[in-house]
């Protein structure tokens, strides 16, 4: 079997990892307490061996940023905030489907009610709403980093001219703008937390990786960097975005920006396989050179965890490599460490149904 890179991404008060079948979120709720949220993954899309082609497995992370990222993003919000009991998430009927309607039928098979007197019900978590916050969220970034710089590049062409020149600075002028946000946004204290929360998860990544245990202790000590990040990632993208771009300079304006739209999945697919290049020839004192603006931009993107946040990794992960372990029959040892005041749910997906031990893995 091919070797499988574990990772995740911060959300609201916890972390999200994500295993060859199943993600789980280790949440923080008010109480102080952890709760882990785990699913099982559509083997429609992570499974399927046309989506672990070289460049196209990049369309699944994209899938996993847009859409698995910003829909767990919201369950975490709801859950750390309060305005979900977790005790009202039914057993998952398949991947994606936990919203409102799921949860006003699970209070009501308990005899409960979703809303008490006075109460406002939770911020629904899939369909409708969720559909248009990733719309707003991506026609904003396109039209920032991608749109953006193509009009500033347009409005001066009479002073720096046109073809692979101008390219280069729509390019800088992109890789700009984004150092620029993601600075301006790390100043925000929530952000700050969710930042912390990034760091814990690339320090559990790295612990695991470098073949350490996964407890505080030792998950401490491992680097906040990582040379898979989303943020290098984007980086990457920034580059090879001018490159491609290049290929189709010649049509007029509109023509143009729908090109870039459209471009987005190529860049992604190119820019992901650049990245797994590079993570794994590390070694090589020039690649080592070549990924270094990358580590240096988590430096914007990370902050340094205490010891709840990474708790919240360690929970979230050890879910996700447990259940691989068991589903491959190998002796998953985590599966009896159990960690206190951690909560787990059950989960079922169309195609399989599994129960999440008591105990955290």
């Amino acid at each position: 079997m091919a070797k499988f890179y574990y990772g995740g991404q911060a959300v609201m008060e916890g972390v999200m990892m994500r295993g060859r079948r199943s993600v789980a979120v280790a949440t923080r709720k008010p109480e102080g307490d952890i709760y882990v949220y785990e699913e099982l993954l559509s083997p429609k899309i992570y499974q399927n061996k046309v989506f672990q082609w070289p460049f196209l497995r990049g369309m699944v992370m994209l899938w996993d940023m847009l859409v698995l990222g910003t829909r767990m993003m919201t369950l975490s919000a709801n859950i750390s905030t309060g305005a979900l009991d977790p005790a009202t998430l039914p057993l998952v009927a398949e991947p994606g489907s936990v919203n409102a309607q799921n949860a006003e039928h699970a209070a009501a098979t308990t005899g409960e009610q979703s809303t008490a007197a006075g109460e406002t019900a939770p911020p629904a978590l899939g369909g409708l709403p969720l559909i248009l916050t990733m719309l707003v969220s991506l026609t904003f970034a396109v039209a920032i980093f991608f749109v953006g710089p193509l009009l500033v590049t347009g409005l001066l062409h009479n002073q720096i001219g046109t073809g692979f020149v101008s390219l280069v600075f729509e390019g800088v002028l992109r890789l700009v703008i984004l150092v620029g946000y993601l600075y301006l946004i790390g100043r925000m204290a929530d952000i700050q937390r969710v930042f912390g929360y990034h760091g814990a998860e690339h320090k559990s990544i790295n612990t695991m990786e470098q073949g350490e245990p996964l407890d505080v202790e030792h998950v401490r000590k491992a680097s906040r960097v990582h040379t898979r990040c989303g943020t290098g990632f984007l980086l990457i993208v920034m580059v090879v975005s001018i490159f491609v771009f290049a290929f189709f300079s010649w049509p007029p304006f509109l023509v143009k920006v729908l090109l870039r739209i459209v471009l987005i999945p190529v860049v992604a697919g190119i820019s992901y396989e650049l990245m797994r290049l590079g993570a794994a020839n590390y070694r090589y004192r020039v690649v080592r050179w070549l990924l270094a603006p990358g580590l240096a931009l988590q430096g914007l993107t990370t902050r340094e965890p205490d010891d709840s946040m990474i708790e919240c990794a360690i929970a979230a992960l050890k879910h996700v490599v447990g259940r691989d372990e068991a589903a491959e029959g190998l002796a998953a040892s985590t599966q009896g460490t159990a960690v206190v005041g951690i909560e787990t749910t059950a989960v079922q997906s169309a195609d399989t149904a599994a129960f999440v031990p008591n105990t955290t893995i």
